[in-house]
C-alpha cells in the first residue's frame, strides 16, 4: 500500500502542511484558510522522545531555532535529567511533560493531545554493551517504544497529516562482511540493542507500507559530540585525558581498542533527522562520514592534545566492558542523503575529537 499522502491538503483542522523543499529550507508554518480571503500562518509543532539525551537536546535546539513549537517526553527520576536542555527550558515554545516511552497509553495521550506535525522518537536504553545486562529492559524501550510512538502516530493521522522519524542504528548491521553498508545491507544484529533497534526498523516499515504512515528511519552511524554519555567510549576517553592531565585520575579503562566506527558529530546528525521527515516521500537513509577508525585512532587525537600523556602509559583493557559479541568494523555510505536530502557531514573526525577535548578540558565553548 505504501505512504498516501491526503488527496484533500485540508485535514480535519482545516490545516495545510507547507510544501517540503529540503535545499531551500522549510518555513516552520503551516496554512490556516479563512473563510476570508486572509491567510493565518500557524506554526509547526514537534513531539520528540528522548529529548534529554545527547541528540534530543541538540535536535530541540534545532527545531526552536527553526520556529517550532517542540514537546518532549522526559523520564521522571530522581537526578536531574535535564541537564542537556537546562538553556532551553526558559524558551516559550518548548513544553516538558514527564512520561515514559514504555507507558504506550500515557504516551498516546499525550501525541493525541498535542497534535504534533512531525515526532522524533529518539529515546531507547542505547548503552549496547549494557544491552546484554538488561536484554528485556533494552527491548522494551526500544522495541516496543517505537511501537507504541507508531501506533499514536497511526491514530493521530485518522485526524491529521503526521510524520514519524524512527532512530535507527548502525548497530543493526552486525558483522556483515560488506563495506561501505548502505540503505540495502541486509542486518546481522550482535546484540540485544541491535536485534530490538531491527524490530523497530521493520515496524516503521510496516507501517508506512501497511497503514499508509508517513513513518522514515534514519540509519544513523556512530555520533558523538561534548554532551555524550561519559559511560560511552569516546566521552569517557576525553574526560579520562582531562583528568589524568589535572591529577584527578590516574588509569582508563578499556574493552576492545581495535573496534572500528565510524565516528561523526551530532550536531551534524539531527539535522539529517529534520532534513529525512522534509523529503516528499519517505523512505530509509544511512547518515554517517564514510570514514571509519579505531578505539586507538581516537586515543591516538585525543591524547595528542595532551603533550605531557602518552595514552599507552594510562590505559588498560578490562575484560568486564568487551562485549560477548563484538562487532568489528562500520562504516556507513550517505550517498543517498547526499543526493535526495543535500545532507554531508560538516565536522570532520579530527574536528569532532578537538571539539570533546577543549570542552571536557574547560578551554572551549560547549557545540
Amino acid at each position: 500500500m505504501g505512504y498516501r499522502p491526503s488527496a484533500d491538503l485540508h485535514n480535519a483542522n482545516g490545516l495545510v502542511r507547507a510544501p517540503s523543499v529540503v535545499r531551500g529550507g522549510v518555513l516552520p508554518w503551516k496554512i490556516r484558510p479563512h473563510l476570508s480571503t486572509s491567510i493565518v500562518l500557524v506554526m509547526r509543532c514537534a513531539f520528540i522522545t528522548g529529548i534529554t539525551g545527547q541528540d534530543g537536546s541538540y535536535l530541540a535546539e534545532l527545531l526552536l531555532q527553526k520556529g517550532y513549537k517542540v514537546h518532549g517526553l522526559v523520564r521522571r527520576t530522581s537526578a536531574m535529567v535535564t541537564l542537556r536542555i537546562g538553556h532551553l527550558l526558559a524558551h516559550p515554545e518548548l513544553h516538558i511533560h514527564y512520561g515514559d516511552i514504555t507507558d504506550g497509553q500515557h504516551l498516546m495521550r499525550l501525541v493525541l493531545e498535542t497534535e504534533p506535525d512531525e515526532i522524533y522518537n529518539l529515546a531507547a536504553q542505547s548503552h549496547v554493551r549494557l544491552s546484554f545486562d538488561l536484554p528485556v529492559y533494552t527491548t522494551q524501550t526500544v522495541s516496543g517504544g517505537a511501537l507504541f510512538v507508531l501506533e499514536a502516530a497511526r491514530m493521530l493521522q485518522r485526524s491529521k497529516e503526521v510524520r514519524v522519524y524512527q532512530a535507527s542504528s548502525s548497530e543493526m548491521f552486525g558483522n556483515i562482511d560488506e563495506w561501505p553498508q548502505t540503505e540495502v545491507t541486509r542486518f546481522a544484529p550482535q546484540s540485544p540493542y541491535a536485534c530490538a533497534k531491527v524490530h523497530a526498523f521493520h515496524q516503521t516499515v510496516n507501517y508506512r507500507d501497511a497503514f499508509g504512515l508517513f513513518a522514515a528511519n534514519g540509519i544513523l552511524f556512530n555520533h558523538e559530540s561534548p554532551r555524550r554519555g561519559a559511560e560511552f567510549v569516546t566521552r569517557k576517553i576525553t574526560l579520562a585525558a582531562a583528568r589524568i592531565q589535572r591529577g584527578e585520575q590516574e588509569k582508563l579503562y578499556l574493552g576492545n581498542l581495535d573496534a572500528a566506527r565510524d565516528w561523526g558529530y551530532a550536531g551534524d546528525y539531527v539535522n539529517a533527522m529534520w532534513r529525512i521527515l522534509q523529503h516528499d516521500e519517505p523512505t530509509d537513509f544511512v547518515i554517517a562520514t564514510g570514514v571509519s577508525h579505531t578505539v586507538r585512532d581516537f586515543l591516538d587525537e585525543t591524547f595528542r592534545h595532551f603533550n605531557s600523556l602518552e595514552w599507552q602509559d594510562v590505559v588498560e583493557t578490562d575484560s568486564k566492558l568487551i562485549r560477548p559479541t563484538e562487532v568489528h568494523h562500520l562504516v556507513g555510505d550517505s550517498s543517498k542523503a547526499a543526493d535526495l536530502l543535500g545532507w554531508k557531514p560538516q565536522v570532520d573526525f579530527e574536528g569532532l575529537v578537538k571539539l570533546m577535548v577543549e570542552h571536557d578540558t574547560g578551554i572551549g565553548v560547549e557545540r
